[in-house]
């Protein structure tokens, strides 16, 4: 199987449209924040789905910006990154949420609920250590990080516009969680899932700025061009 930059990038715009479409999906009948505990089965689907959309997205926002990167210069590459440390930052968040609170829980509760609570952007009781910069680095990365890279996005215009617009505003958006009652936290997911959805379409549908090779002509040589059609020269007579 030959790998080549379209399939690269084709597999990346399947990756962002299956990010958004996870992202929004596992907020259909998310539990509140003070009855989702780690010890349930959902906790668990739920966590692992994020960390899946996590992944993809970085995989996705990456292909975006290689697809472009030439046209959105710097302002695009420090969006990228911003948002990727984003992702990434989240990536880390989910695996600890599925993998290392559960086995807390009876050890360390009160640990966890701390945990839990600094997560959907309350404030721990205890000390959490560095998992605080963590939430921190992903809640900034993904706000800053969509903000800017959506802007960079819009004006290279070469992908759906709207969608680069969406994408920016969704992002941002999400700042107004710190002071928005819980309710309000899975519906302002949907956006920006809708956004990296139709980012998604738009790359897988646009590619590569190279034409097809068009196939090779052999040139027709008409007869009266043709070097053995002219008349053959006779030899004077003498």
């Amino acid at each position: 199987m030959n790998i080549t930059a379209t399939g690269l990038t084709k597999a990346a715009a399947a990756a962002a449209a299956i990010a958004g479409t996870i992202f929004i999906t596992v907020q259909i009948g998310h539990p509140a924040t003070d009855t989702f505990t780690t010890e349930t089965t959902q906790w668990a689907a739920r966590s692992c789905a994020k960390t899946v959309m996590a992944a993809l997205a970085l995989a996705g926002i990456t292909g975006m910006y290689l697809r472009q990167y030439r046209k959105a210069g710097l302002l695009g590459l420090v969006g990228y990154l911003t948002f990727a440390a984003g992702y990434l930052a989240l990536l880390s968040v989910e695996v600890i949420a599925v993998a290392v609170l559960p086995n807390l829980v009876h050890t360390e509760p009160g640990f966890v609920n701390d945990v839990v609570a600094a997560a959907a952007g309350g404030h721990p009781a205890g000390d959490i250590g560095a998992l605080q910069t963590l939430f921190d680095v992903s809640g900034a990365g993904y706000i800053l990080g969509g903000l800017i890279f959506g802007i960079a996005l819009f004006r290279t215009g070469v992908l759906a516009r709207w969608a680069a617009a969406l994408l920016a505003v969704s992002t941002v958006g999400t700042a107004a969680l710190a002071v928005l009652p819980d309710s309000f936290n899975r519906p302002f997911a949907v956006p920006e899932g809708i956004a990296l959805i139709a980012l998604g379409v738009s790359l897988w549908r646009h590619p590569s700025d190279v034409p097809a090779t068009p196939r090779e002509t052999v040139p027709v040589v008409s007869p009266a061009a043709s070097p053995a059609a002219s008349p053959v020269e006779q030899p004077a007579v003498r």
